[in-house]
């Protein structure tokens, strides 16, 4: 049964997280997004931190065929880095949210991927580097000497991680329903086109 959910994936500092919370607002539905993480440390029993760690540790294809060959012995999930384990928790909770609730908007971890054949309706929201370095300093707090290098690195992890466990490319923007420069249209705005588009999505199919 298709089950119309929006995902959004989001560049560091373009303030995804807070147009995602917004759209599902004014739907009228949840929002997830580092709950998902909290959800998957809890059934571990160990630190929402640590885990959103393991997401920095993804491996290559080449590390982890050296790593397979070196543990002939041990099972297919004991040879599994925890970056991937984490991919495959994450996975089953989202899975869980799609299966009892009719609608919700999810922020991050792979959604587009893991829930395409309920019919998400996928958003990616971008924006110039310097406008995101301005908000990661200005909305995040953080300081102007390090900033640029946490973009980077914020980037640099989500992009690794949901390349390596999707086998797609994170910036593909022809991957995705809609694109969103938050920087030219404003959080408000966005929010508003992406409920706007996603009605106007779901009614195509209610007919």
């Amino acid at each position: 049964m298709r089950k119309p959910i929006i995902t959004i994936e989001r560049q560091y500092g373009s303030g995804g997280s807070v147009i995602g919370k917004l759209a599902a607002e004014m739907l009228g539905i949840n929002c997830y997004n580092r709950q998902i993480l909290e959800m998957t440390a809890e059934k571990c029993g160990i630190s929402a931190e640590y885990l959103e760690s393991a997401e920095e540790s993804v491996p290559t294809s080449f590390i982890y065929s050296l790593l397979l060959s070196a543990n002939p012995g041990r099972s297919m999930e004991e040879n599994l880095p925890l970056s991937d384990k984490v991919f495959i928790m994450e996975s089953k909770i989202i899975t869980e949210i799609a299966e009892r609730e009719k609608n919700f908007v999810l922020v991050g971890r792979c959604g587009s991927y893991i829930l395409e054949e309920k019919g998400c309706f996928s958003v990616y929201i971008y924006a110039p580097h310097e406008a995101r370095v301005k908000r990661a300093v200005e909305e995040y707090g953080l300081a102007p000497n390090k900033a640029e290098n946490i973009l980077k690195k914020a980037d640099k992890r989500r992009e690794t991680f949901f390349n390596v466990n999707t086998g797609r490319s994170w910036q593909d923007k022809d991957m995705y329903s809609m694109c969103l420069n938050s920087a030219e249209l404003g959080d408000k705005v966005c929010a508003e086109l992406i409920v706007k588009a996603y009605q106007e999505y779901n009614s195509r199919f209610e007919k």
